[in-house]
């Protein structure tokens, strides 16, 4: 069988001083499928070319823009991958939209709705394609939890629980001091910060696992930590389809936890947890009182033993990059078919935006102190 052409993509941002950047650079390389052909990788000549350098790029293959990357590569990418700040994601992909060039933009798609509903109409007028970075639903065990609520092996979902604590905006570094993290992100605008950052995997994850929509919320936000001018703590609980209750939590004042994602589905007949920093493990529980630890290996599972999940055996865990791996993976074939509609792990506008009015809702509630609908 013939090798399957490797996809060939640009970056913009992603240079190697950056959060992300060799996150998605390993990501993407892990399966062979993708190469990184060319980008701007920063406005900083010298990180410019240092991650050119240290990337592989020919130095005639990084630009100093945008506009500069899309006149020379838009005829030699399949894409452009977007890993720049938030705040300016929604101007970057509109104008690769607007060249045609497929995009790829890492999570929080946007700073609001208006912005995503923006990109959403260029995307209908340029008939272009975008996706979603969502790494956490490239788990090979959260996918399987997806395939057990699919096939009601819990029965009909009542309840998730969904937390991200996190420590960052309390930590002190060997000084006593506050880390301060990148200015971008202590600025709050219509909506916090951490909900663009963490607030949004939670709606994914909840929306990945059950396939239903958020109604109406009740939530509160609070500044605990070092940087009062921004929300760090945000607690809230969602009515969604189906009679789905949904307590969901995120924080960045929480001493302890480096990332403590959590999830916990409660069904009628079954629940499951699943737990970040044990991502090998899936512990279900049934109504007559038996508990079972799930992985990689054990025989009744049927997606975490695919082939595709398995590039080293059970018990030597699949990581953060790996997921990103596999993430990267199903846009690949979304690439391939150009179109995401019918890959059941991507997500691209519909979801981004309905995470963002979530968000919003999220907000409205916590200034009014009231429960908000979900338009």
């Amino acid at each position: 069988m013939a090798q399957m052409k490797k996809i060939r993509v640009a970056f913009l941002g992603g240079g190697v001083n950056s959060a992300v950047g060799k996150t998605h650079k390993i990501a993407i390389e892990m399966d062979k499928k993708y190469e990184l052909v060319a980008g701007c990788f920063s406005r900083n000549l010298e990180v410019n070319h240092e991650t050119a350098l240290e990337y592989n790029i020919p130095i005639n293959k990084i630009y100093q823009n945008l506009a500069q990357l899309i006149e020379n590569e838009k005829e030699n990418v399949d894409a452009i991958i977007i890993l720049t700040p938030t705040p300016n994601h929604k101007n970057e992909v509109i104008e690769c939209i607007k060249h045609a060039i497929p995009v790829i933009c890492e999570k929080a798609l946007a700073v609001s709705s208006e912005e995503a509903l923006e990109i959403q109409k260029a995307l209908q007028q340029y008939n272009g394609f975008l996706a979603v970075t969502y790494n956490y639903t490239g788990y090979p065990m959260l996918r399987e939890l997806k395939d057990m609520i699919a096939n009601y092996k819990l029965g009909k979902i009542e309840q998730v629980h969904i937390e991200m604590p996190q420590e960052g905006f309390l930590r002190l570094d060997e000084k006593g001091e506050p880390i301060r993290p990148q200015a971008w992100r202590l600025i709050d605008d219509k909506l916090p910060m951490i909900s663009l950052d963490l607030g949004t995997h939670t709606h994914d994850i909840i929306s990945f696992l059950t396939l239903e929509k958020p109604l109406e919320l009740v939530a509160v936000e609070s500044s605990l930590g070092a940087f009062k001018e921004i929300v760090d703590n945000v607690t809230c609980m969602v009515n969604y389809t189906n009679d789905l209750i949904c307590n969901i939590w995120y924080s960045k004042t929480t001493l302890g936890n480096r990332n403590g994602l959590r999830v916990r589905v409660y069904g009628e007949e079954g629940s499951a947890e699943w737990y970040q920093l044990e991502p090998e493990i899936l512990y279900f529980n049934n109504n007559k009182g038996q508990k079972f630890i799930i992985d990689r290996a054990s025989a009744d599972i049927k997606i975490a033993s695919e082939q595709r999940y398995n590039r080293f055996k059970a018990g030597h865990p699949s990581g953060f990059i790996e997921a990103f791996a596999n993430y990267y993976s199903d846009i690949a074939d979304c690439l391939n078919e150009k179109t995401i509609d019918d890959n059941t792990y991507v997500y691209g506008i519909s979801n981004a935006l309905e995470g963002l009015q979530m968000l919003e809702a999220i907000s409205k509630s916590s200034k009014n102190r009231e429960w908000v609908e979900i338009k």
